[in-house]
Order: C-alpha cells, then sequence, then structure tokens
C-alpha cells in the first residue's frame, strides 16, 4: 500500500475526551475515529487489524468442526418475550417500525439461533452442531467507557453448541477453552483462563482475562496453577487446586464460555428425538468474544511513549519502509528506486507493506508516524543507502536500527 494514498489522519494531541490509553492511540494513529460515547468508526488501518483478528478466529474455530453463519440483528419482540428478557435485558435497545411492530437491536443472539436450530434438528443423529458468526452487536450502555473496552456498539463473535446431554456440552466447552487460548496467543496476549460465577448446570463459567493495570476487572491468580477466579465468586484468597496464594491482578476480560444447559430450548420448545423416540431438550453452550474489545485490549498491553506496537499477527501491515527525504534530487530518485524494488519484492513474497512515498513530508515526521502507527518491521532507505548500499532496519519495539544488506532482509523479517 503506498501511504499517499492511504485514507487517514494523525494526531499529535491526545483526544481531550478520551481516558483509556486504547482510544487515545487508536484516534491519534489513525485506526479509529469517535461519533459518540462508545460508537466509532474503524477506518482502513482499524479495518485491517479488525479483519485479521476476525480471521485467526475463523481458522482456529472451523479447525475444530464449528461452521460460520450470518443471523438478523433486527429481534421481534415476542422472541425476547418467550425467554422473559424483553423486560429484564438492563442494556436492550428498542425500536418500533412504522406498522406498530416491536423489535430490539441484537445485543446477544440466543433469541434468534434456538427458533432457527429448532428447525434443523430433529434426531440425536443431527447433534453435536456448533454454529458461529462474527457480527455487531448493540448495548444501551449507562456509561460507554474505556475507548474499545465497553461500547454501545461492537463486533463480537458468538458461538452456539448443541448437544444431546449436559456431558457433551462440559466436553466440547473444553474444547472452545483450549482453542480460545489459542485465539489469544496468536493475537498476542496471555490470556488467563478464569473461574467465574456459573448457572444451573455448572459450577462455574469460564471467563478469559488479561493481566493489565488498564483493566476494569479484579482477578485472583494461582502462579503455580496458571488459572484465576472471579472477585465476585472467591471465598478465600489461596488457590482451590493447590492452596497456594493467590494474586490479585487488574485485568480485562476478552472472552468466555458458558453452559446453557435447557434453559432458551424450554423457552423455545427445542427437542431432539433419541435412539429410543423419546423427545428430549436439547442442551447448549454459548461461547463469546469481543473482536473490538479483544483490539482495545491488544493496545493496552501493547505500546511505549511513542505509540502502538502491533503483534505481527494482528498488525495492519508486517513492513513499514521509510523513503527519507533529502535535498539531492539525484540521492532522491535513487531512494525512491531501490525503494520500489524492495516494495514489490516483499509484496511477491506475500508480505504486506505500507511504503511511505510522500514527497512533502520530512524523513523526521514520518518516522515520529511510523512509531504511532506501529508496523512490526520498518526499513528507512535514506544516506546509509546512498553511501553505502544499505539499509536501516530496526523491530518497532528496538530502539537501535540495524545496517544490513538488501538481500539479507527477508531473513530478518521472518
Amino acid at each position: 500500500m503506498l501511504q499517499s494514498k492511504l485514507i487517514y489522519k494523525t494526531y499529535k494531541e491526545e483526544p481531550a475526551d478520551e481516558e483509556s490509553r486504547n482510544a487515545k492511540l487508536l484516534i491519534r494513529a489513525g485506526f479509529i475515529e469517535k461519533v459518540s460515547a462508545g460508537i466509532y468508526n474503524f477506518l482502513p488501518l482499524g479495518i485491517r487489524v479488525i479483519k485479521k483478528i476476525e480471521n485467526i478466529i475463523r481458522e482456529e474455530l472451523n479447525k475444530i468442526g464449528c461452521q460460520e453463519l450470518l443471523l438478523t440483528n433486527l429481534h421481534p419482540k415476542e422472541y425476547w418475550e418467550k425467554t422473559g428478557r424483553w423486560e429484564k435485558f438492563d442494556v436492550l435497545f428498542k425500536t418500533k417500525s412504522q406498522t406498530g411492530s416491536e423489535y430490539s437491536l441484537a445485543p446477544t443472539h440466543e433469541e434468534i439461533i434456538f427458533p432457527l436450530v429448532k428447525k434443523l434438528i430433529n434426531s440425536y443423529k443431527d447433534l453435536p452442531i456448533a454454529l458461529y458468526q462474527i457480527h455487531t452487536k448493540y448495548r444501551d450502555e449507562l456509561r460507554a467507557k474505556s475507548g474499545l473496552l465497553r461500547n454501545r456498539e461492537f463486533i463480537m463473535k458468538d458461538l452456539y453448541s448443541f448437544h444431546k446431554n449436559n456431558e457433551e456440552v462440559e466436553r466440547f466447552k473444553k474444547i472452545v477453552d483450549r482453542t480460545y487460548i489459542k485465539i489469544f496467543k496468536r493475537c498476542g496476549l496471555n490470556a488467563v483462563e478464569t473461574f467465574a460465577s456459573g448457572g444451573t448446570f455448572s459450577p462455574y463459567s469460564t471467563e478469559f482475562q488479561v493481566p493489565t493495570n488498564a483493566g476494569e476487572d479484579i482477578i485472583y491468580y494461582c502462579k503455580n496453577c496458571k488459572v484465576a477466579w472471579n472477585k465476585e465468586i472467591i471465598e478465600e484468597k489461596k488457590c482451590k487446586n493447590c492452596k497456594r496464594e493467590l494474586e490479585e491482578l487488574k485485568s480485562i476480560e476478552v472472552g468466555n464460555t458458558f453452559n446453557l444447559g435447557t434453559r432458551f430450548s424450554e423457552a423455545f420448545e427445542v427437542y431432539f428425538l433419541d435412539k429410543d423416540n423419546n423427545r428430549k431438550l436439547v442442551y447448549a453452550g454459548c461461547y463469546g468474544i469481543g473482536v473490538t474489545r479483544l483490539m482495545g485490549a491488544i493496545v493496552e498491553v501493547y505500546n511505549d511513549e511513542k505509540g502502538i506496537l502491533w503483534p505481527e499477527e494482528v498488525a495492519p501491515f508486517k513492513v513499514h519502509i521509510i523513503l527519507a527525504n533529502i535535498k539531492d534530487d539525484k540521492k532522491n530518485r535513487k531512494i525512491v528506486e531501490i525503494g520500489e524494488k524492495i516494495y514489490k519484492n516483499l509484496l511477491n513474497k506475500n508480505i504486506e507493506v505500507l511504503i511511505d512515498d510522500r514527497e512533502d513530508i520530512s524523513t523526521g515526521e514520518k518516522l515520529v508516524e511510523s512509531d504511532l502507527i506501529g508496523i512490526p518491521y520498518r526499513i528507512v532507505i535514506g544516506e546509509n543507502f546512498v553511501k553505502y548500499k544499505k539499509i536501516d532496519f530496526k523491530k518497532r519495539k528496538d530502539k537501535k536500527y540495524k545496517l544490513i544488506n538488501i538481500g539479507d532482509l527477508l531473513k530478518f523479517i521472518k
């Protein structure tokens, strides 16, 4: 991508109406634009990161046999009345059509997917199934805050699985829990499996918490067992497994998994016929990942005083080429020529590259902006190429550049 063609705008000053580090940096670096409290536009740089996160999720869920669909975000009132949540769900956005019909904007999708699955399932041979979507959600949060961590409109991955009995739900939930750890690891995050209050069919639900001082949750972590407990269910500050003292940590929740039992199957009369032709309720599990929330959490963990430091798998580009602007026209032409050659070679290797080809921006300004945007690898082509036929190379997180031969570039990137 030519930076001269990229649609974005950076800012030197932090937005005055934002407190969180993730919102300040993402707005300053041109990834998002604030519309209102808890409502953001995602610009081309931002949507590239979102798509990277979504693709990681898809790859890992598809490996365990899940199938993707897309459910409506406009929910008829009667569906929510069946579950008793039309009045009880306190962050529900409600709207009325011109014909007088009432709807909610989707905060979650149990009320839609269970009536759908009722039409798909007849016998035990149809089970188990696991269906997921990556879609926008709406919640009328009284206090939208913390940038992308608590929004009124956000992107979420929700997965639902349907089974013959509770034991099957629990077995599949363990598979999803392990898969979640892989997903977060690929996104650069060491998420902690955290026990939280459960429900009728399971003693615990599971949260996936990322320890950071910017977190709004409190967890109690066992270094020995590598698990934690949410503060709402902790009885004593000792590990339930090894009895060691637990460490209190601030954290950001980026995902959760629940055993739903038969609650929604009862509401929508979702049954299957077993081997003996007996009619039985379908058991279900629910598994969520906040995609935009995950993006915010990554920025809270990966940043320094200069800007963002994206982990490789979710970065908008892998390599940032900076063409230095110097006063000598002849030297400039050489810099541009070799820059374009490197750019094309990397693209041919399927490496995503942003090249700062702008002629009216000083080299210093380019470097400051590059730090802010936070692409993992940086190449500067300037005086050192003119003098020594070498390029300056460094990782975004490193302090110093290395002077390398062009032929060695791929080795340093990979």
